[in-house]
């Protein structure tokens, strides 16, 4: 006759979110101290997701020989192993614990594993392990389509809110976690940052009347592009810069049109020394020739196909700035990988926040509510972004704040003389590609 095993000591603990990695550093400690007392035959530590967001769970099973085992620790050193967790972390975590027991009127039933339908493999979930083909095949309808493809945005605890929440609020947070392997609960870091580039480039760049011109009346469509380009012309003006108009326009605007009278003179280029190699490309005629594509149609072709070039540019700056970080951080043992996951973290950061900045004036401007309210937003992100970046950089590499400081400093140099050259670098790149 078989020997029914030995009982089951499950301890269940509610931590603190902001002491979990201290916590689970001694509770791997604790839970090798508790195996060596007699009687304790192996331990399972498990991970759970609280019900609070402000905590995590851990689940301890300690499986032992008998209850006599149980019934001596329980009598013995349990209170001195319960008081060193207690004094370690007072209030910074709940504890509750049961014993369960093999249950002897239970009978072992065969349940009969289904084989994937492609190649025959044992399932042991919902997709083939072999394969990769799905267990089960069945056709949907069309508002389980749209559920599914909108979920993310009504569900509160979906990855996208546990992504973008932490993202504005807790600077730093999201790279920590990756880095500490919890990854499942969000958006991976690449697939963030591409979305909230798309988006941020839509809401801040997307013009209705340019895009969907063809199912627009073109004659309101025309008088709305001249009213915007006469209101930004009278507020330039309001601030002292004055920009030529054609000729037979009016100084208020009207109907004769609007442009940039620009003249495409090289007079004050042909005596700048520029290098050899510089100067058989950009030859005076090649130059005239870029200066008349640049400032044609008021210079919107040009605006449109540069608007188009700075996404990428932007790419192009992430490796970059891991590069720096990576120098500036010589001794913190982390792979050029981990570094540019800070930096696309950051970059999705500054996307959202932008994003939202946009959308608050916007709203402002439609509720007409004072410009100081506007002015004040954008001068609380101008702030929040840089505190945003210290904050982000003391809670991933750990340094203390002299340091970082420092490092800070030097990092926004870098960064705000990278994102000029590029900027540079795509304008020249547009001008010769028009």
């Amino acid at each position: 006759m078989a020997t029914a095993p030995g009982p089951v000591y499950e301890v269940t603990l509610s931590i603190d979110r902001d002491v979990a990695e201290a916590f689970d550093a001694w509770l791997a400690a604790h839970v090798r101290e508790m195996l060596e007392l007699p009687g304790f035959v192996r331990a399972v530590t498990w991970s759970a997701e609280d019900e609070d967001p402000q905590r995590v769970r851990r689940v301890v099973q300690y499986f032992l020989e008998d209850a006599q085992a149980l019934d001596a620790y329980l009598s013995g050193p349990a209170e001195r192993m319960r008081r060193d967790g207690l004094e370690r972390f007072p209030d910074r975590f709940t504890a509750t614990r049961r014993i369960l027991h093999h249950a002897d009127t239970v009978d072992e039933v065969a349940v009969p594993v289904p084989s994937c339908l492609n190649c025959g493999t044992p399932l042991s979930g919902q997709y083939c392990s072999a394969c990769g083909q799905r267990a089960k095949s069945r056709l949907i309808s069309i508002w389980e389509l749209v559920r599914d493809a909108v979920g993310d945005l009504f569900e509160l605890d979906s990855r996208l809110w546990r992504t973008l929440i932490p993202l504005v609020t807790r600077p730093g947070r999201l790279t920590h976690e990756y880095l500490m392997g919890r990854r499942a609960r969000y958006m991976p870091p690449f697939r963030t940052y591409l979305l909230l580039s798309l988006v941020f480039f839509l809401v801040a760049f997307f013009d209705p009347h340019e895009q969907f011109g063809l199912l627009l009346d073109p004659a309101a469509a025309e008088a709305e592009r001249t009213r915007a380009r006469e209101e930004m012309l009278r507020d330039l003006e309001a601030e002292g810069i004055t920009i030529g108009r054609r000729a037979g326009e009016a100084a208020e605007g009207g109907n004769a049109g609007s442009g940039l009278n620009v003249h495409c003179s090289l007079e004050d280029l042909e005596n700048m020394e520029l290098p050899a190699w510089l100067e058989r490309r950009l030859t005076p005629a090649r130059l005239k020739e870029m200066c008349e594509r640049v400032t044609a149609d008021d210079g919107r072709s040009f605006a449109r196909q540069l608007l188009d070039n700075i996404p990428a540019s932007l790419f192009v700056l992430l490796p970059l700035m891991a590069l720096v970080l990576k120098i500036l951080y010589p001794l913190s043992k982390r792979y050029y990988a981990e570094h540019l996951l800070f930096v696309l973290h950051f970059h999705a950061f500054l996307f959202l926040i932008l994003t939202l900045d946009i959308l608050f004036s916007r709203l402002l401007g439609v509720v007409r509510a004072p410009e100081f309210v506007t002015s004040l937003a954008g001068f609380a992100v101008g702030i929040y972004v840089p505190v945003y970046l210290y904050k982000s950089l003391r809670r991933v590499y750990g340094q203390g704040r002299l340091v970082t400081v420092f490092k800070f400093i030097l990092l926004t140099v870098t960064y705000l003389t990278g994102l000029l050259l590029v900027f540079l670098v795509v304008m020249l790149y547009t001008a010769l590609s028009l």
